[in-house]
């Protein structure tokens, strides 16, 4: 599976997003519409990870959850 098959489900795998980063609004997941980096870029700023620690969880958490 791929990324494209994120954003085109990304109602589904916003409630996935939100169990794993609580702290992200759904207004932010919204935004981020599925787009990798847009979910890096909000994982790194709400958590204060550097930007390859966000990417690391973030592809940990794709590789997981599909």
């Amino acid at each position: 599976m791929n990324w494209d098959t994120v954003k085109g489900n990304w109602k589904e795998w916003k409630g996935k997003a939100q169990q794993k980063w609580g702290e992200l609004t759904d207004d932010e997941l919204q935004q981020a519409d599925g787009k990798r980096e847009e979910l890096v870029g909000l994982v790194q700023q709400r958590y204060g990870k550097t930007k390859e620690e966000a990417e690391k969880e973030v592809d940990d958490w794709f590789d997981n959850a599909s």
